[in-house]
């Protein structure tokens, strides 16, 4: 008797199962998804980006300035012969006051601070795609100024010719996810219709977030630099996309 009733309960238990499962594929039909992906493309980078720093510091405002100067001069004509394809920029010039120490809080009746020098500095942002040449050009320049940060990239000509390639890469993600979802709800590919597809007009991908590097030391006394050692890496680039999809 236990038994019989055993099997009763597993046979309505099925019987209700698959008819949820039938109502489950039934109501399917005509429900739009709304289906992102995303495709992604690597290449080896083909420009670096090198900051030079200069800083020098003396109780004559004018003669730390004039050093700087003279200095930055010498270096970037240094770049200039080492790499005659790079393109230069200045990125900052400062000039501030350094004051004698003293314990904090000072009292509010204590006389200004005194001033005991100047510090002056300048930054220098060389552009070059002659990665091969990037470490002579970058020992060669620090003979005189200080290398204040290096990055690797691509460049804005192959960006652009990767807009077909990212476009490619992100369509065939988003067809594969439409397969994986019509699989999920037991449709097949055929049974999906592309409504919109949303390539987010300005074929947006992660910007490189570039930071400034700490200041480096003073440049030493002009010598010999052995080379350094650089590793261009290689640049992820993508496409987000978003597909709607109705199914039969």
């Amino acid at each position: 008797m236990v038994f019989k009733r055993m099997l009763l309960v597993g046979l309505l238990a099925a019987s209700s199962w698959q008819t949820v499962h039938a109502q489950g594929s039934a109501q399917t039909s005509g429900t739009l998804v709304v289906v992102p992906a995303y495709g992604e493309i690597r290449l080896p980078n083909d420009e670096a980006r090198a900051t030079f720093m200069i800083e020098e510091q003396d109780k004559d405002k004018s003669v730390a300035a004039s050093r700087v100067n003279q200095k930055m001069k010498e270096g970037t004509e240094i770049i200039r012969k080492a790499d005659k394809s790079a393109t230069l920029t200045t990125r900052g010039y400062y000039t501030y006051p350094v004051y004698n120490d003293e314990p904090q809080p000072r009292p509010l009746n204590i006389k200004p601070r005194q001033i005991l020098g100047w510090r002056v500095g300048q930054y220098l942002e060389m552009t070059t795609t002659d990665l091969a040449a990037l470490p002579a050009t970058v020992a060669a320049a620090q003979r005189v100024l200080a290398l204040n940060g290096l990055v690797f990239g691509l460049t804005t000509a192959t960006n652009r010719k990767l807009e077909e390639a990212r476009i490619a890469a992100a369509y065939a993600n988003l067809m594969d996810r439409i397969a994986a979802v019509a699989k999920a709800m037991g449709r097949t590919p055929a049974d999906a219709v592309i409504d919109t597809i949303d390539f987010e007009a300005s074929g947006a991908y992660a910007p490189q977030m570039e930071a400034m590097a700490p200041k480096a030391a003073r440049a030493t006394m002009p010598a010999p630099v052995e080379e350094p050692s650089f590793e261009a890496g290689e640049t992820t680039v993508g496409m987000r996309v978003v597909g709607k999809v109705r199914f039969k």
